[in-house]
């Protein structure tokens, strides 16, 4: 079972159990609800397009940073030159379930 939901502007194909790092959402802790769900898939392997009603929950672990980008501009003979650094935010999530149409898919325990 796995879902594409959308969120920060990019698309991500979750299942239950897996973490990933998302653009950085404001005021999440402990738990989040992503109601933004694209398409889902059973175990079957059909899928879904545009559900009626599917929510993704999921948990927040932490919020940081990633490591820096150094961003440097560069034009010859022309005396130019210019550094600059850039560390984006982001929030890593961990999928607990997905509720398709009232039933609910969790990961299996380990």
């Amino acid at each position: 079972m796995y879902a594409v939901i959308r969120t920060g502007g990019k698309q991500y194909r979750v299942a239950p159990g897996d973490v990933l790092r998302v653009e950085k959402l404001e005021g999440a802790e402990g738990s989040i609800e992503f109601t933004d769900v694209l398409a889902t898939s059973s175990e079957a392997g059909a899928v879904e397009i545009k559900p009626a009603s599917v929510k993704v929950v999921a948990s927040v672990l932490k919020q940081d940073r990633a490591a820096k980008i150094l961003v440097f501009h560069f034009k010859r003979k022309k005396q130019y030159k210019k550094m600059q650094g850039h560390r984006q935010s982001f929030t890593e999530v961990r999928i607990n379930e997905i509720h398709v149409n009232g039933k609910s898919y969790t990961a299996a325990s380990a």
